[in-house]
């Protein structure tokens, strides 16, 4: 993976942990028809980012492993992440 696509990873699993995010939103914000830069179809095939219902709706948000992915190269922010949600 490039540095590219993998700094844009990271900014995805950040995005989303930041706040609740539709499905939709989040196409509209990460999806792209680029082939070089595949960021949320990497991202949820590596398993950092999971689709799930509330509120009748599609939502998105960071799975454990996008956590750690994010703790791993982030620490500050996933820190500041675990600080707002209370984890």
């Amino acid at each position: 993976m490039t540095n590219t696509v993998e700094n844009l990873i990271l900014d995805l699993v950040e995005w989303v942990g930041r706040r609740d995010r539709t499905y939709r939103e989040t196409l509209d914000a990460w999806r792209t028809s680029c082939p070089r830069l595949p960021v949320w179809e990497d991202a949820t095939d590596r398993g950092f980012v999971e689709t799930f219902s509330a509120d009748g709706q599609v939502r998105v948000r960071p799975t454990p492993a996008g956590l750690a992915f994010l703790r791993e190269h982030r620490p500050q922010v996933h820190e500041e992440l675990e600080d707002r949600s209370g984890r």
